[in-house]
C-alpha cells in the first residue's frame, strides 16, 4: 500500500513530550504544518535562544509546561488531549550534564519512561508509541562495525545508560500489557544529530556557531571521535513513519537503529572542518581537550534493518547535513525568518524522491522484494510499504 506520511497525520491528535527542546521544536513544525492536532507536553525551552520560540508554533498546538516526572499532571495532560499517537523525546540529553547530576538524570530518562508507559497503559485512545532514546544505549567496545539492535545494552556513562534502562522499561511495559496489539510500542535509537535551532551546550555544531558568530576559533575537544552525524530531519523522519506503520499494522511494532551510511560516520574534527567551510568567513578551530569525564571514541550504527523493513535511505549526505544547518544558523545570526528555512527543509525531507539516486531506488526495490519473503522473524511480506519519499 502507498502512504503519504504527512497526509497520514492529518487530524491526528498527537502528543510529544520534549517538545520545547530541538528534536521536539523541528517535530511539532512537521505536525502542525501536516495538520495533526498537537499537545506537547516538556519544561521550559531548555536554551537561551530557544528554537521553540522561534519555529511559529504558538497558537498552533496546545503546550503544556510540565515535568515529566510528575506522573499526575502527565495524566491530566493525557485526559485533555486523548492522543492517538506518542512520540516520548523528554529527555535529560547531555551526557557532561548526566555526570555533574546523575540522580536527576535517572529520574527524567528512566522514570519519565515509566510514567509515558504507564499513561498509554491508562488511556485506551493510544494506539501507537514511540520512545526515542540514542545510538549510545549499546554497550560501547569501540569497535569499527556499527551496533545493531539485538547487540548488548549497557551505556557507560549515567545519560547513556539510562536510555538503556529506558529501553528495558519499555520492553517490559510491552511485554506485560501490549500484547494485546490495542498499543503497539517502538524504540528508535538515533545517531547523533545536527541542525538549524539546536543551541545546547557541549554540542559541536552549536559550539560551531557560537564561536562563528563571535569571531573567534572553535575549540573541539574531543576532534578524533567518531559519530553518526546526521541532519536532524532524518530521524524525525523515520520516527513519523514508524509510528505510522504501527499504527496501521502493530506487527510494525520494534527496536530500530537510525543513523548515516558508513560513509557519512566522519571525526568530530572532519565535521567541524565542513562546517567551516559552509560557514566560510575564515572561521577556524583549535583542537584542545579540557579534561572532561569519559565519552566514547569511536561510535556508530548498523542501520540494515530499518532499511530492509521500510526500504528507507537517508536523504542527505553529512556535507548537506552541514551545509544546511550552517544556513539556518546563519539566517538567524543575520535576522532571516528561520521558519521559512525549517519549512524549505522539510518540503526537501519529505518530497517525492529525496534525492534518491538510481543506486538508492534499486536498493530500495530489493529491500521491498525481501519484504515480499519470510524473514528470520517470522513476519511475513503482506506487511509491505511502499512510500511516496
Amino acid at each position: 500500500m502507498e502512504k503519504d506520511i504527512l497526509e497520514f497525520y492529518k487530524g491526528k491528535r498527537v502528543l510529544v513530550t520534549g517538545h520545547t527542546g530541538f528534536k521536539g521544536s523541528w517535530l511539532c513544525r512537521i505536525l502542525v504544518n501536516a495538520g495533526a492536532a498537537v499537545t506537547g507536553y516538556a519544561l521550559e525551552p531548555p536554551t537561551e535562544p530557544d528554537l521553540f520560540s522561534m519555529a511559529g508554533l504558538e497558537g498552533r498546538m496546545e503546550s503544556v509546561i510540565g515535568d515529566i516526572r510528575d506522573l499526575e499532571k502527565l495524566k491530566k495532560t493525557f485526559e485533555a488531549a486523548q492522543p492517538e499517537i506518542v512520540f516520548h523525546l523528554a529527555a535529560q540529553p547531555i551526557v557532561r550534564d548526566s555526570y555533574k547530576d546523575p540522580v536527576y538524570t535517572y529520574e527524567t530518562n528512566v522514570m519519565g519512561t515509566v510514567h509515558i508507559m504507564e499513561c498509554a497503559r491508562l488511556f485506551p485512545c493510544v494506539r501507537s508509541l514511540l520512545n526515542v532514546t540514542t545510538d549510545k544505549v549499546y554497550e560501547n567496545r569501540e569497535w569499527e562495525y556499527g551496533y545493531r539492535e539485538t547487540d548488548r545494552l549497557d551505556g557507560y556513562d549515567p545519560y547513556s545508560n539510562s536510555k538503556s534502562c529506558s529501553e528495558l522499561v519499555t520492553h517490559s511495559y510491552k511485554k506485560s500489557f501490549f500484547t494485546d496489539g490495542r498499543c503497539a510500542v517502538s524504540t528508535c535509537r538515533a545517531g547523533n544529530v545536527i541542525g538549524g535551532g539546536d543551541f545546547a551546550n557541549d554540542r559541536i555544531v552549536p559550539d560551531c556557531v557560537r564561536a562563528a558568530v563571535k569571531g573567534e576559533a572553535i575549540v573541539v575537544r574531543n576532534p578524533y571521535s567518531t559519530r553518526p552525524y546526521q541532519h536532524v530531519l532524518e530521524p524525525l523522519f523515520v520516527y513519523l513513519l514508524i509510528a505510522m506503520a504501527q499504527y496501521e499494522d502493530p506487527s510494525f511494532a520494534g527496536y530500530y537503529n537510525v543513523g548515516p551510511d558508513d560513509e557519512d560516520c566522519i571525526t568530530t574534527g572532519q565535521l567541524t572542518d565542513l562546517f567551516c567551510s559552509a560557514w566560510g568567513g575564515g572561521v577556524s578551530w583549535i583542537n584542545q581537550s579540557d579534561g572532561g569525564p569519559h565519552e566514547a571514541n569511536f561510535l556508530k550504527l548498523d542501520c540494515s534493518k530499518i532499511k530492509k523493513v521500510f526500504g528507507w535511505r537517508p536523504a542527505f549526505h553529512v556535507r548537506e547535513a552541514v551545509e544546511l544547518s550552517a544556513l539556518w544558523y546563519r539566517t538567524w545570526a543575520e535576522g532571516g525568518e528561520v521558519t521559512a528555512v525549517m519549512d524549505s527543509q522539510i518540503r526537501r525531507m519529505f518530497s517525492p524522491g529525496r534525492n534518491l539516486a538510481e543506486k538508492d531506488l534499486a536498493e530500495k526495490d530489493l529491500a521491498e522484494k525481501n519484504l515480499a519473503e519470510k524473514d528470520s522473524s517470522g513476519k511475513d511480506g503482506g506487511n509491505e510499504i511502499c512510500l511516496r519519499i
